[in-house]
């Protein structure tokens, strides 16, 4: 017997899970996101992709439907096709999402089968550039943009924070004189960010006496709806969501990402993610020597297997490695 009366839709069926699952609140965006693109696959249809992906909304069906004997099929050929347009790491993780909210279901006695089962996760080559340089950061700073994203991006590089984590604090969760932060963790702890000078000098226009809200604001006014938590109660204006912030943080990179490319053929090409500033600033702190209580103090992961991706020499590190070990270099001077 289900333990509680099932949901009237897929989509309600999501928002349940996201609740009763104890999902925390920096993590509900991308479950949501991707348990909406499996909707798509799950009624039999090619899930949106690219552009047209952002703000798209799941069909409406009983989550029931997940059990037709037919679907295993046809979702297997559905995931393969997606499979090779997506990065293996995306697709992957939309799986395990996948996974995690179905057996969530069939605990609740709603469904009883898992047609995912037989598609399998696909190898995922290391990535060995995601660490920008020190060159890049530096140029980086020069681009000439809002106080706001100048001191999100100062902050994220310097606390190592995920980015929604940064995005969802408050006003009145910093301690500007300690140069630190309280935030809801992944997981749903409540953990500290420690940031530099080059944060705590940005803040106190960025705040502008403000003193309470949510830290980095929307341009506009809040719309109608708009969660009370997320909207400013001194200006009426809305917390920066992750998908805005990073389409900014992407637009303005592109260049930098792109150094070879004419301006005019840049807007088919893509930025910076706001991540790849956290995997940079650990990256950088692995090649200063910073020891491995501390790499996992600043990333806050529980093992040092996960901090391995970050605690790799980057591009100038292995550089600077070679160009000390050149024997012409050695007999000049």
């Amino acid at each position: 017997m289900p333990l509680s009366a099932p949901p009237s839709s897929y989509t309600a069926a999501v928002e349940r899970y996201l609740t009763g699952a104890g999902i925390a609140k920096s993590s509900a965006r991308i479950y949501r996101i991707s348990l909406t693109t499996w909707g798509w696959m799950l009624t039999g249809e090619p899930a949106p992709t690219g552009p047209a992906r952002r703000g798209a909304k799941s069909p409406v069906f009983p989550v029931a439907a997940i059990d037709d004997p037919a679907l295993p099929e046809v979702l297997a050929e559905l995931a393969a096709a997606r499979a090779d347009e997506m990065d293996a790491d995306t697709v992957n993780r939309e799986l395990s999402i996948a996974r995690k909210a179905i057996g969530w279901w069939q605990r609740q006695g709603w469904i009883d089968g898992d047609p995912t089962i037989g598609i399998e996760r696909r190898p995922a080559p290391p990535d060995r550039t995601k660490a920008l340089a020190e060159n890049q950061i530096t140029a980086l700073w020069r681009l000439d943009v809002a106080l706001r994203e100048k001191t999100q991006w100062k902050m994220l590089y310097e606390s190592a924070a995920r980015a929604d984590e940064v995005l969802c604090l408050n006003v009145e969760d910093l301690y500007p004189q300690d140069k630190r932060g309280r935030i809801t963790a992944k997981g749903g702890a409540t953990e500290w960010i420690h940031w530099q000078s080059g944060t705590a000098q940005l803040l106190p226009r960025l705040i502008a006496r403000r003193t309470r809200g949510p830290l980095f604001l929307t341009d506009r006014k809040a719309p109608a709806g708009t969660p009370t938590l997320d909207v400013c109660p001194e200006t009426g204006r809305a917390r920066l969501s992750y998908r805005r912030a990073e389409e900014i943080f992407e637009e303005n990179t592109r260049l930098l990402a792109n150094p070879l490319v004419s301006s005019d053929d840049i807007e088919d090409l893509d930025g910076w993610t706001l991540h790849r500033l956290r995997h940079s600033a650990l990256t950088h702190d692995a090649e200063d020597g910073t020891s491995t209580p501390m790499l996992l103090a600043r990333s806050r992961h529980a093992s040092v297997r996960s901090l391995e991706r970050y605690a790799r020499p980057g591009v100038d590190s292995v550089a600077r490695h070679v160009a000390e070990r050149d024997p012409a270099a050695r007999r000049r001077t």
